[in-house]
Formats: structure tokens, C-alpha cells, sequence
């Protein structure tokens, strides 16, 4: 039988199905089969593990009801989804192929059945063709007439299915299409405006994460030094991020890098109440600072 799932396909076809409404692991798996016309169903052992694999890599988590556990996908979830749109739609196309495949293999086996059949019946005609047809040969027969009627009707199911699925795939590619040119779009003016702003923002990633690092010695410093440091900070923290030409991404590496050595300072050096309360301070007029960057010129 060939593969029904490429490899990584059924991880990203669990997203789409959790992206539509949380599952618990056995709807998903009754869903898989709906999708296939009962062609092909995962056994529990094989998407079980792949859920336990999404939940620990943070892209779904579960909630206990009534004794089962209810997956639902998370933001990054539904982010590495957007991410892999064209890719959606492909397998959408690999799914009609598959249905159309299994089809086939049934076909076959019904007919290698069949002719079977058809030769163990000439061989029992010739060998009593004096004798009156009994049951055994009646019964031959219906299973004949049975096994060729479920072949018409599993073939004619993968080929609604197979249509279904590409006009479907077909839908997806454009959507997937029509979402990647807005979002670049967009991408490309709030990133003209961040290029624009950045420098009037006066380094404000540098001088949070030089606030938190520094504990509260840093928040006793003349207004002249916390500006001439954020302005330090603004030009060389995180130089050693190669720009990738996709400003949202650099942006996500950007509060990623700033994220990792507030924790990093947090956990190495410890943490007060009071500290806690400074960094509020700091990320509120950090955020302000940062939403009347990205507001400006919209």
C-alpha cells in the first residue's frame, strides 16, 4: 500500500483539523477516516504519539473533559499553519491522490478476488457439469455479485472524494495565494515605518533589557546617561543578528533575543518583588513607546 501521509504531512494535517475546533484523539482519528470515505483510518498508536510530539513543542495543549484529553491548537500553532498555507494546499492534492490510490488497490484486490472466484467456479463446473447447481454454487454466486456491487460503490466514493478534494485544494491555493500577498503588504509598510521610527525610539529594546540586567541601580541614573545608554544599546545589542529581508521575522528574533536574556538575568541572578514591579514600569513605557512606533503613519 503506498503512503498515505508524506513524511511530516499527517503532523500538519493534525493542525488543520485542530485549527477547526478542539478534538479529543479519537475524533480525530474517526475524522481521518471521514476524510478518506473509510478508505484509510490511523490507528491510535500512530497519532497519539504525533499529538503528544505537537503539545511539547508548544503548537497545541489539551484540557481534561470527562476523562478525555481535548486538544486545541495554540497561537504558534496556528502561526506555523499561516507559515505553511501552499504546502496545506498541496497536501489537500496528496490526499485526493491517496484516496485515489486506495481506491485502485481495492479495485485490484476485488478483481484478483473475483477472477479467483471465476476460476475456482469453472473449475467446479467442469469437474461436476452432470450436477444439479447446489447452494455452494449459489452462494459463489451472490459473493461474486456482492464484491463486484462494493467495488462500483468504493469506486464511485474515492472519485466524489477525489473531486471534492481538488476543488478544495484548488480554493486553498488561491486563498493561501491571496493571504501571503496581503500579509507581505503589510509586512512591507509597518516594516517601512519601523526602519523609519526605529532611531526615534531611542533604542528602546537595549535599555529595557540593560534596566532589567542591571537590577534597580540602573533606574537611579541621570536622565543624560539612560539616554546616552539606549542610544549605546539601540545601535549595538543584537549586531549579530543577520537580517533575513523578512522585517516581521527579524522583529520576532529581535523580542526573542530581548525575551532570552531578561530570562536568562532573571534566572541566573534572581529576581525581587520590587525588581518585578521596576520591569512592569520598564515594559509598559517599553510598549508605549514601541505601539506609538508602529501607529505612526497608519
Amino acid at each position: 500500500m503506498p503512503p498515505v501521509f508524506a513524511h511530516g504531512r499527517l503532523r500538519l494535517y493534525l493542525l488543520k483539523l485542530l485549527d477547526e475546533a478542539p478534538r479529543h484523539g479519537y475524533e480525530v482519528i474517526r475524522l481521518l477516516e471521514e476524510r478518506f470515505q473509510g478508505l484509510y483510518a490511523p490507528s491510535a498508536g500512530t497519532v497519539y504519539p504525533r499529538l503528544a510530539k505537537l503539545e511539547a513543542e508548544g503548537l497545541v495543549t489539551h484540557a481534561t473533559e470527562g476523562g478525555r484529553k481535548v486538544y486545541s491548537i495554540t497561537d504558534a500553532g496556528r502561526a506555523e499553519l499561516a507559515d505553511r498555507g501552499g504546502e496545506l494546499a498541496d497536501l489537500e492534492l496528496e490526499i485526493r491522490d491517496s484516496v485515489t490510490e486506495l481506491a485502485a488497490e481495492i479495485r485490484d484486490d476485488v478483481r484478483g478476488a473475483a477472477g479467483d472466484l471465476r476460476r475456482e467456479m469453472r473449475a467446479a463446473a467442469s469437474a461436476s457439469a452432470t450436477q444439479v447447481e447446489d447452494e455452494s454454487w449459489k452462494a459463489a454466486k451472490e459473493d461474486l455479485r456482492k464484491a463486484r456491487q462494493e467495488w462500483k460503490e468504493q469506486a464511485r466514493r474515492a472519485k466524489d472524494e477525489s473531486r471534492r478534494a481538488r476543488e478544495e485544494a484548488q480554493q486553498a491555493r488561491r486563498q493561501a495565494k491571496e493571504a501571503q500577498e496581503r500579509a507581505r503588504e503589510e509586512v512591507q509598510r509597518i516594516a517601512g515605518q519601523l526602519q523609519e521610527q526605529f532611531a526615534k525610539s531611542g533604542g528602546v529594546l537595549g535599555s529595557l533589557a540593560g534596566a532589567w540586567l542591571g537590577g534597580g541601580t540602573q533606574a537611579t541614573s541621570s536622565a543624560g546617561e539612560a539616554a546616552a545608554g539606549d542610544a549605546a544599546a539601540g545601535a549595538d545589542w543584537a549586531a549579530d543578528l543577520v537580517p533575513t529581508g523578512d522585517p516581521a521575522r527579524d522583529l520576532d528574533r529581535l523580542l526573542d533575543r530581548f525575551r532570552d536574556e531578561v530570562r536568562d538575568a532573571a534566572r541566573d541572578r534572581g529576581v525581587t518583588a520590587a525588581q518585578v514591579v521596576e520591569a512592569r514600569g520598564h515594559l509598559k513605557a517599553a510598549c508605549g513607546r514601541l505601539g506609538t512606533t508602529f501607529g505612526a503613519g497608519s
